[in-house]
Order: C-alpha cells, then structure tokens, then sequence
C-alpha cells in the first residue's frame, strides 16, 4: 500500500448543481480555460489547472464540492483500508476505460476519490 506521503493528487473534479455558474466564476476569477469533451452520448468539462487537468460535472449535489482523485496501487485495498479506518464508500470500485476509481467519505475528512490506473 502507498503511504499517505506518497499518494500523488493527480485530478481535481469539481460537482455542481450549476455548471455554468461555477465555470464563469472560476474563468473570471483565476483564468482557468475549460473544454467541453464529448464521449459518445455524455460530455465532460476539462478545466486547464496550469500544472494540470481537472474536470468539472453538473449533478445534483445540495453545495459544490471539490474531490481530489489520488493515485493508489491497488483500489480494492485502498478502498478496503479506507473503511477500515472509518470511512463510508458512496461509490464502489468501479472500472472506466483508463482505470478504477472509489470515492470514500470519511465524517470530518470529507469525500476523496481513489484512483487506479491501467497503465
């Protein structure tokens, strides 16, 4: 397992119940140029971080939260060990075309996404 001090932030995906609003302000504010991605029937918005890609999605969350996604060896026992340690799982292990992600919540600690890549 990766120790905590090595757990690289590789994303940061803002969830919002409105999108544009968010994207404007976040233009306006800092400079951050996004990108509207079409992936078959759904889209996703790229947000240019400067060193980085974060993404951004519209749902139906009651307050904009921001979940960092960071690198793990191995999602299962990442995710295993994250509930272990007190943490509800709102989205199991799930597998995507470039990996698998799990996003645990822990009370205090607030929502992260645990990622693992294919390559």
């Amino acid at each position: 397992m990766t120790s905590p001090s090595h757990a690289p932030v590789l994303h940061l995906e803002l969830h919002t119940a409105n999108l544009g609003r968010a994207l404007a302000f976040y233009s306006e504010l800092l400079g951050w140029r996004v990108e509207r991605i079409e992936a078959g029937r759904s889209s996703y918005v790229a947000i240019d971080l400067g060193d980085r890609v974060g993404g951004a999605v519209e749902c139906g969350t009651d307050r904009p939260l921001w979940i960092p996604y960071v690198a793990v060896p191995d999602i299962t026992a990442a995710t295993d060990r994250a509930t272990r340690l007190g943490a509800g799982v709102p989205l199991e292990p799930r597998e995507g075309p470039a990996g698998w992600r799990s996003v645990v919540a822990a009370p205090g600690a607030g929502e992260i996404a645990l990622w693992e890549s294919k390559t």
